[in-house]
């Protein structure tokens, strides 16, 4: 058991699935990973957060975790959008782009997931992957909101680099979107 706790901590993921820890563990048995885990989870090896989604401990990121609860699934929206400066108003929430609408609390922090279609999430244009997590650039988190919500107000587009919005807002297959994208491109920057 004490190689498996070692391969455990090699990984760099501060939060594990089931699926991450039957190929850190090379288990192919689902009845030996489930004894594992909850062996590992009695110990306080591994932390239980929800069925399925577990850490090493209490210090996890929360956006990782954000973006391990549903898959495919990536950081967005006012999340994204006030990290960038596009907005300042201050959410203690994490915004996440998904296949489906829910809100989530874990401990103190809601997790909102906000349903784009299927051609749209599974586009990766305007999606990076960092620090075990995929999220969204300014712009596509940008147009992710005048998609869902075309009267949102922003505070700052001086950072939105439009060009690159243009490209991406090709894969919304929108006319009203691309309106607003219009609208937006006139006011702030001719």
């Amino acid at each position: 058991m004490k190689s498996l706790n070692a391969k455990l901590y090699k990984y760099s993921k501060t939060i594990l699935t089931t699926k991450d820890l039957a190929l850190i563990w090379e288990e192919t048995n689902k009845n030996n990973l489930k004894a594992k885990i909850s062996y590992y989870v009695k110990k306080g090896v591994l932390v239980k957060i929800r069925r399925g989604i577990f850490s090493k401990d209490n210090h996890y990121d929360e956006r990782e975790l954000a973006s391990s609860m549903y898959l495919p699934s990536y950081i967005s929206f006012e999340t994204v959008l006030r990290d960038s400066g596009v907005i300042f108003q201050h959410y203690d929430s994490i915004f996440v782009a998904c296949q489906w609408s829910k809100n989530i609390k874990i401990g103190d922090r809601t997790f909102i997931f906000r349903k784009l279609k299927d051609e749209i999430l599974f586009n990766t244009s305007g999606i990076i992957f960092e620090n075990n997590y995929s999220v969204a650039t300014p712009e596509r988190a940008f147009l992710d909101m005048i998609y869902l919500f075309p009267k949102y107000y922003f505070d700052n587009l001086e950072g939105i680099n439009f060009e690159k919005c243009f490209e991406i807002a090709k894969i919304y297959k929108n006319g009203r979107m691309i309106k607003e994208l219009n609208k937006y491109y006139k006011k702030y920057v001719k």
